[in-house]
């Protein structure tokens, strides 16, 4: 597959998404389990675990939650959960269970929160509550794909139509500037934000749809953009390290590392093969993790990159979605099954973890 095919399906919905979609906001609804879809079929061979036949596609998203609950964000077949006993599909009430689940996080209080094509979804450990266009998220499509939640307790939520804050009750837009840069290139919506995040000073940076990034502190912006160090416009994912310094991947200038002052290009210098990176993740022990679109994963140890690839026994060089558990070890979501890295070696997920099989 090739960088720009995989860009289009990374990007465009799946129709099947467009048929039948329930348009049904601020219900609740019980969990009940769904029977694994054994043999089902897959977009591309499964080389490691689908999760017991449940994934169709790949895993957009992993977390694993204070109590050890590990939750998965499927690209088309909804959430996934591993309570220690079980590992189940989550049924919910008014939402399709073709839904697609583009980010998880957790709340102060232990609500594990996700952004959804659906809209929002909040699980406070007993029922599963939705809210989208009733409770005023904007633009017609209800999809999330930005989903923060900051030092105040305040939900930052990047949709289709725009960033908007989450009290728990409603939607309240937020809006960006108007400043927009050179010819944007973008993939989704003018006003979508892809990633957003609270760096240790309290700064939100906001990664938009092709319009670089916006950093906001106390009522002001500034804008991130090629014209003042960024390397690309169409930035993909970000990430600040222990060491305060900020990771940004991009569509087109694959990753860099900003350290308030400089910008240096890893994949400009050479040191870096693919121009597209995402999936940034941090390890205990201070790794940055990150995917390389064709090119397998990286790992930087504070002063040499590591290239991981099938070579080394990862089930493909196209990996949408890393997890660091509370074991130390690292997960791998691919279009051809889940990888698990424990410090040694690549794996099958199941023969490190059977209860994924």
């Amino acid at each position: 597959m090739t960088s720009t095919e995989s860009k289009k399906i990374f990007l465009k919905r799946n129709l099947i998404l467009i048929v039948s979609i329930f348009q049904i906001s601020s219900c609740t609804g019980q969990v009940s389990n769904q029977q694994p879809t054994f043999n089902q079929s897959t977009t591309f061979p499964q080389i490691h675990t689908n999760l017991n036949g449940m994934v169709r596609e790949f895993v957009r998203t992993m977390y694993q939650d204070k109590k050890g609950n590990f939750w998965f964000g499927t690209n088309g077949n909804g959430i996934i959960r591993y309570d220690g006993k079980t590992l189940e599909t989550i049924t919910i009430e008014g939402i399709h269970p073709y839904v697609r689940v583009i980010e998880i996080v957790e709340d102060k209080a232990g609500n594990v929160w996700f952004g959804t094509s659906d809209g929002l979804i909040k699980y406070d450990g007993k029922k599963f509550t939705t809210f989208s266009k009733k409770e005023g998220l904007q633009g017609e499509d209800e999809e999330i794909w930005g989903l923060t939640i900051d030092k105040s307790g305040l939900i930052w939520v990047g949709s289709i139509g725009g960033v908007s804050h989450f009290d728990g009750e409603k939607f309240i837009p937020f809006s960006l500037p108007d400043s927009m840069v050179e010819n944007p290139n973008h993939m989704l919506s003018d006003k979508l934000v892809f990633k957003i995040i609270e760096d240790k000073s309290g700064t939100i940076w906001l990664v938009t749809d092709g319009n670089g990034i916006f950093k906001y502190n106390k009522g002001e912006f500034t804008h991130l953009t090629t014209k003042n160090g960024l390397t690309d416009n169409n930035a993909a994912d970000i990430l600040e390290d222990k060491q305060e310094n900020i990771w940004i991947g991009t569509f087109n200038g694959g990753v860099s590392k900003f350290d308030g002052n400089t910008y240096t290009n890893f994949t400009k210098d050479g040191i870096i093969d693919g121009i597209e990176t995402y999936n940034f993740c941090e390890d205990r022990q201070g790794n940055i993790w990150f995917t390389a679109e064709g090119y397998g994963v990286y790992r930087y140890d504070g002063e040499n990159f590591t290239q991981f690839t099938t070579e080394n026994g990862l089930t493909t060089n196209t990996v949408q979605s890393i997890l660091a558990d509370n074991k130390g070890q690292l997960w791998f979501g691919t279009w051809q099954g889940i990888s698990i890295y424990d410090g040694q070696r690549f794996m099958n997920a199941k023969n490190k973890e059977p209860w994924t099989n």
